[in-house]
């Protein structure tokens, strides 16, 4: 019954081809020695190679290298090739920052990787059955895990070139100590296993006996609960990648979010497109990072507050500011002091921050994205000058009487404040404000192109819409 279910489901999840040169990952426990003794057994009926990799961490001294013996001796009276390794990963780590546990997993991956690099192997398999499924996807939720992250362990995924398969998710502990016993395997048995200061014992030793006598079978719908949503949350992932490039920006040095094209989108795109950003931003997902997190970020791009800050783990920051979020490492700033630069005819000039001007002197082919100034030559003072904000500025603005300060301008269209200090002005030779991208335009336009005029183009990848 064990075998030919475990069959069916490496059918069903096509987990094996012929052909196949699979490694198996043994500790020498129950899980994996049953996983390796079954595709060995079977490996004529599946057309495949398999070969056994075991890594001795070091954690137990004598004990530890003493599975390592076990799983050798078990390959050689079988002739399955066996591939084994020592390191003493407490001294690996020693000093460094991080779980052991997790320093621990990416050493024996990286060896395992090796093997499979070594033997040209395109499988990895690894013994997790379907009460660690039940188990992990509990643990997951009990966390606050959010996404895709919520179906626990995949069945298959990419790894080496290949990919990582696990055969047994259909089966349970109790299939496979029955197994085990069948075939006279005498695993070895690891004593942390029974201790409960672990989180994951403390689920397997107190959750999982009552959900079994409610259900033999919970580990299948547990299973099926994991496809199911690995499905969904792929189509939703691709929809929610779609309306997201649509409102997000990434400039390089911060990530800019459009709030009010955000909060367009359906909620449930929301909480994915929070969870893409912060995918992407991260290079190495803290732990740390749960639901909570994302459901912080939607509660500042709801809030009534313009102006709002929020810190996530590992310095990450968000800042709204009026309609606009910004994700960031560090402070806010978009320009490294104050500029001035000149402007000449027909040359283009890109400024920090991502903007640009082009100043013509004949009839252009102006670009539809970006934003337009006409200038009569005899009514300004040339050269024209693009420079930061001075204290004091003010502008005659086209349609309005006398003159406004800037600073006005800018909390009128409630430009952020860590923009101001960038944001760019366009001047003549004697100061008089021409132009302020972006907001507003002076008495100097000409509002359409002149005989003889001069035309200044403008275009930015982030500034308010201008008028």
């Amino acid at each position: 019954m064990f075998e030919d279910t475990t069959k069916r489901f490496i059918r069903e999840q096509q987990l094996i081809e012929k052909g196949d040169c699979i490694v198996v990952a043994v500790s020498g426990g129950p899980d994996s020695l049953a996983l390796l003794h079954f595709l060995d057994a079977n490996k004529d009926e599946l057309g495949v190679k398999v070969e056994a990799a075991h890594l001795d961490h070091m954690f137990r001294g004598d004990e530890s290298f003493q599975e390592l013996l076990f799983v050798r001796e078990f390959c050689n009276r079988r002739f399955i090739p066996f591939h084994g390794g020592r390191v003493d990963v407490s001294k690996e780590i020693e000093g460094s920052n991080g779980s052991m546990q997790d320093k621990a997993r990416k050493i024996r991956y990286g060896f395992l990787k090796d093997v499979m690099d070594e033997v040209s192997a395109t499988k990895l398999a690894l013994g997790h059955h379907g009460d660690d499924q039940v188990e992990t996807i509990l643990m997951k939720l009990t966390r606050g895990t959010s996404g895709a992250g919520r179906a626990g362990i995949p069945v298959k995924r990419p790894f080496a070139g290949g990919e990582i398969i696990r055969p047994f998710l259909s089966a349970t502990k109790e299939d496979i100590e029955m197994y085990c016993e069948a075939h006279n395997l005498n695993p070895r048995r690891d004593p942390s296993n029974q201790k409960e200061n672990y989180t994951r014992n403390r689920f397997r030793k107190r959750i999982l006996p009552f959900l079994k006598q409610e259900n033999p079978h919970v580990h299948l719908q547990f299973q099926r609960f994991s496809e199911e949503l690995t499905e969904d949350e792929a189509y939703l992932e691709e929809l929610t990648r779609q309306k997201l490039n649509k409102v997000w920006n990434n400039s390089g040095d911060y990530s800019t979010l459009h709030i009010d094209g955000f909060l367009a989108m359906a909620q449930p795109l929301q909480r994915r497109g929070i969870n893409l950003i912060l995918n992407y931003l991260y290079k190495l997902r803290p732990s740390s990072l749960s639901s909570i997190h994302i459901y912080d970020v939607l509660g500042i791009l709801k809030g009534k507050s313009p102006n709002a800050s929020l810190d996530l783990p590992k310095g990450l920051k968000v800042t709204r500011a009026y309609h606009t979020c910004y994700f960031h490492f560090g402070e806010l700033a978009v320009t490294d002091g104050p500029y001035c630069y000149e402007l000449k005819v027909d040359n283009r000039l890109d400024i920090h921050g991502g903007y640009q001007f082009l100043l013509y002197s004949s009839p252009p082919v102006l670009d539809p994205a970006g934003d337009a100034i006409y200038l009569d030559p005899s009514t300004v003072s040339l050269p024209l000058y693009v420079r930061t904000r001075r204290s004091g500025d003010r502008m005659k603005v086209k349609g309005m009487e006398g003159s406004k300060r800037l600073k006005t301008l800018f909390i009128n269209h409630k430009v952020p404040a860590h923009l101001r200090e960038g944001w760019p002005i366009v001047v003549d030779a004697e100061n008089h404000i021409l132009w302020v991208p972006g907001m507003k335009k002076s008495i100097y336009d000409l509002g359409e192109e002149q005989e003889n005029g001069l035309v200044l183009q403008f275009t930015s990848n982030h500034l308010l819409g201008g008028s």
